[in-house]
């Protein structure tokens, strides 16, 4: 699916995000379309892979439902395979971002000398990919259309962005959601490394939202052979979007301005969709069955499903 044109009664909005097209019904309730579209360094790429929406939609669906004794969620509904319908609620405009090793966007920053990221000392000694002496909470600001932006702990109260209440409500979250996460890629032979929650508000009642330890909001390793690989100063094996990350940089894109996405091949496309299927049967131990499901029929299961919400 790679975009949705449904004509929903009692709707009240519409928002066409990156990779999600999200009717607001009633200003209560949210119907979120998880297309094929695929970002990387917040640019929406030309070209849609198949499946994707329908792994990443279903993935969050059974970590939801796995952490929802944690903190409450937004899913009220699944109806499809792409498709959640949830609690519209008041979005806090930071998104959590947890790391449990030094990779990625921390490695980067740790390699160029520094060793502050958010507000946050990185001790020194450390390789790529080693486990930080515990967890770290690096926010960023959301931003609907562009980068989002590193931001601290310190900047996030100081500009009232979060109330204190509030912010630490949210670590004490971030930090249980991670540590469950982790547990439950344990039992898949996986070490959940990095990801990011985000979290919304109805009255008093603070909402875990979107989506939770999908391949595109989080980063994996296989457990088996971390610690020789890091013995021998190897890279690790990887279940995560950074695969397509490391694709389009190799062929000289980072999102800056002037520079143009390399042509993505049917053969590319096609081994995109592999790897998202390979990650979400890895993750969770579940067979993928492609579901394929009209515009008309999806339509005609979404009003169904919200005359009984």
């Amino acid at each position: 699916m790679l975009g949705s044109n449904f004509q929903v009664p009692g709707q009240t909005a519409f928002y066409k995000g990156k990779v999600r097209d999200v009717y607001t019904i009633d200003d209560k309730l949210m119907v979120m379309v998880v297309s094929d579209r695929i970002s990387a360094f917040d640019v929406v790429l030309p070209r849609p892979i198949p499946y994707k929406g329908q792994v990443l939609n279903q993935v969050a669906a059974i970590m939801l439902e796995a952490t929802k004794d944690i903190v409450p969620n937004w899913v009220k509904a699944v109806p499809l395979p792409s498709v959640t319908i949830g609690l519209k609620c008041e979005t806090f405009p930071v998104e959590m971002v947890v790391r449990g090793n030094l990779t990625g966007h921390a490695w980067r920053t740790y390699k160029s000398g520094k060793r502050q990221l958010c507000g946050v000392t990185m001790p020194e000694g450390l390789n790529e990919n080693d486990f930080f002496p515990s967890p770290i909470i690096t926010p960023t600001t959301k931003a609907h259309e562009g980068h989002d932006e590193d931001i601290s702990r310190e900047e996030i109260l100081a500009r009232g962005i979060v109330s204190k209440e509030d912010y630490e409500k949210l670590e004490k979250y971030t930090l249980a959601l991670f540590e469950r996460g982790k547990e439950l890629a344990a039992k898949r032979g996986l070490i959940l490394v990095d990801t990011k929650y985000e979290f919304g508000k109805i009255g008093d009642t603070i909402y875990v939202i979107d989506e939770i330890h999908t391949p595109d909001s989080s980063r994996y390793f296989y457990a088996e052979g971390y610690e020789e690989k890091q013995k021998n100063g190897e890279p690790q094996k990887q279940l995560s979007k950074e695969f397509v990350r490391e694709w389009l940089m190799k062929n000289g894109f980072q999102g800056k301005d002037g520079q143009q996405v390399p042509e993505m091949t049917d053969e590319f496309v096609s081994s995109v969709s592999e790897r998202y299927i390979e990650l979400f049967e890895n993750i969770t131990g579940q067979k993928f069955v492609k579901e394929d499901v009209s515009q008309a029929d999806a339509e005609k299961k979404i009003i169904e499903t919200l005359k009984t919400l």
